[in-house]
């Protein structure tokens, strides 16, 4: 009986930056040889790696394919100099369709999302993703074409069948063709943006798809932060059954290395069609088991987190990736005394240090006093940089000169501190933050050109009574670690309000934050209409309300600024309806 092939797989969990291809051609080289002095054997790095992910509409310039083409092949000679040349290095990147597909009607030349075996210097295979996801945020039927091939790669007597991402999502193709191929390990990259809940529902993926493969599965995971994505990490390697066999830990990038036991790879290697109708493409690296060794890289099982420290720490992660990967180190924010501004706070402060956020008062004839002390008082929690503006003389003058009264009167007061922080920005270089929340800009229950001024929205994806419940998350964290709590607690108790006129509370406008959210997730999460929503034990006068007020606010979503998504239905993206559109669900029946 032959022994049991081994094989050190090192799965590189982080992150890149799109269009960056020197630095990220820089970051496989210095993970590689991270791997590479743990013994690694095989090298894995997440989808499009080398480009970024996603590219969006750069798949269609044909400058930038050629020029990722060129530096996958600039990469696998540096490795090869680097004395990284014999240890076969999976990476992800953006290429072309050589020839037309006639089938599909695909030109030759088409982009595909693609990634290769870099060996001895070589691109040793390419393979593209074979299933598009064309749903949410993915628009990959707009850019790319399909591969249809089942791409092996035996190291050291195994045979690792390779897929892209939305191969495992989707039923059929390379999962199948792995089993039928007699793959001992699938190896699976990708590039799957966070959603809250989302590591349970890609565990168990992960386990199913494993098993209808028959064998060890391995799911590499990116980390970072692009636009509104974040991308959470999590890699996981099952094996044959299902069993967890090791797990890499959330936001937080990392290495992580494991010895597997794998079948061996039959003497014949697999070849003609499987399937789905994919072309097995087989190339032999080292067709040699290595020598039994004592396994000594065992695989670690990091600990998940809570649901309000994932959600936390996406916002973080988010903000951090575009401050810093747009080449901002500082950020400024009206700091109201309100909850939201206060959590945009805290969330700046921990993504880019007290020192680099910037947070200015600007009170009213309205502000309350424990408003103005709410606010100093967070800057003296956190040591955030803070200075105070009155708007009062700016207000003044501008009702000398113009006739305005009720909610324009009122409106104006926002437009004068969204004129201030913009100034304040431009003179000092800070981006600013807006800190609408998802219940505000569902509503339409913001400022055009005041609240909503800003090049970033660390909440704009958190309904309010998500916001509550990180305020207190953090500040309860912080207590445990010995910390000042960075949040003030009369602003997380006192009733939210813009103070925009005396005694105003935000369910002048709105309904109770907990009916009105509720709401809110089954019309713009579930897309359940009208009736629907009242089945469901909703009074009909509020649900018709809450509605429309919805329906006739997509202009006003259209011009806010990007924000992280942590839901499955973000704004922007997720959900897109016509601004000029006569359909009110609201007004319904």
């Amino acid at each position: 009986m032959g022994r049991v092939p081994q094989l050190r797989l090192a799965l590189n969990q982080i992150d890149s930056t799109v269009g960056d291809l020197e630095g990220n051609a820089e970051a496989v080289l210095r993970w590689t040889r991270h791997a590479a002095g743990q013994g690694a054997h095989l090298v894995a790095f997440p989808e499009m790696m080398l480009t970024g992910y996603p590219v969006e509409d750069l798949a269609l310039r044909g400058s930038f394919v050629r020029a990722s083409r060129a530096a996958l092949r600039s990469l696998a000679r540096r490795l090869a100099d680097e004395d990284l040349g014999e240890v076969p290095v999976v990476v992800g990147y953006l290429d072309r369709a050589e020839d037309a597909g006639a089938a599909l009607g695909s030109p030759a030349g088409a982009p595909r999302n693609a990634a290769a075996v870099l060996h001895r210097g070589e691109v040793a295979l390419a393979f593209a993703k074979h299933h598009l996801p064309n749903y949410g945020v993915f628009d990959e039927f707009r850019y790319f074409v399909p591969g249809h091939t089942l791409p092996v790669v035996r190291v050291h007597g195994v045979d690792v069948a390779l897929a892209i991402c939305e191969d495992l999502w989707q039923n059929g193709g390379r999962v199948p063709a792995a089993r039928s191929a007699g793959a001992g390990l699938l190896l699976s990259v990708n590039a799957s943006p966070y959603e809250r809940d989302k590591h349970d529902t890609r565990l168990e993926l992960v386990r199913r798809r494993a098993r209808e493969a028959g064998c060890t599965t391995a799911y590499l995971a990116m980390m970072g932060g692009q636009d509104e994505l974040v991308f959470d990490g999590d890699s996981i390697v099952v094996d044959a059954e299902g069993e967890v066999v090791a797990r890499a830990p959330q936001f937080e990038e990392c290495c992580l290395v494991l010895d597997l036991e794998l079948p061996a790879a039959a003497a014949k290697p697999p070849s003609g069609t499987v399937d789905d109708a994919l072309t097995v493409e087989h190339v032999v690296l080292s067709e040699e088991p290595l020598p039994a060794y004592a396994p000594e890289a065992m695989g670690s099982r990091a600990p998940r987190m809570e649901d309000d420290e994932e959600i936390y720490t996406a916002l973080v992660t988010g903000l951090r990736a575009y401050a810093v990967k747009n080449g901002f180190r500082s950020v400024l924010i009206g700091l109201s005394g309100g909850i939201d501004s206060a959590l945009c706070a805290a969330l700046a402060c921990d993504a880019l240090g007290p020192e680099n956020v910037h947070a200015v008062s600007m009170p009213s004839r309205y502000s309350s006093q424990h408003s103005k002390d709410d606010a100093a008082e967070m800057a003296r929690r956190t040591g955030l940089n803070f200075r105070t503006v009155p708007i009062g003389p700016m207000f003044d003058a501008f009702l000398d000169g113009l006739d305005l009264t009720g909610v324009a009167e009122e409106n104006l007061q926002s437009r004068l501190r969204g004129v201030t922080l913009m100034g304040i920005s431009n003179q000092e270089g800070h981006i600013v933050l807006a800190p609408g929340n998802k219940s505000e800009l569902a509503c339409g229950y913001s400022t055009l050109y005041g609240d909503s001024v800003g090049a970033y929205g660390p909440i704009k994806d958190v309904y309010k009574t998500n916001v509550f419940r990180l305020a207190k998350w953090r500040n309860r964290v912080a207590a445990e670690r010995g910390e000042t709590p960075p949040i003030p607690e009369h602003s997380i108790a006192k009733p939210p309000s813009a103070e925009l006129r005396p005694g105003q509370v935000d369910t002048d406008s709105l309904p109770d934050y907990d009916v009105l959210d509720r709401i809110l997730k089954l019309y713009v999460d579930g897309d359940v209409g009208r009736e629907g929503i009242i089945e469901r034990g909703f009074d009909p006068e509020v649900v018709g309300r809450v509605l429309r007020m919805t329906d006739a606010a997509e202009y006003k979503r259209r011009q806010y600024p990007p924000g992280t998504k942590i839901s499955a239905k973000g704004f922007g993206k997720d959900r897109r309806l016509p601004i000029t559109n006569r359909w009110r669900e609201g007004a319904a029946g």
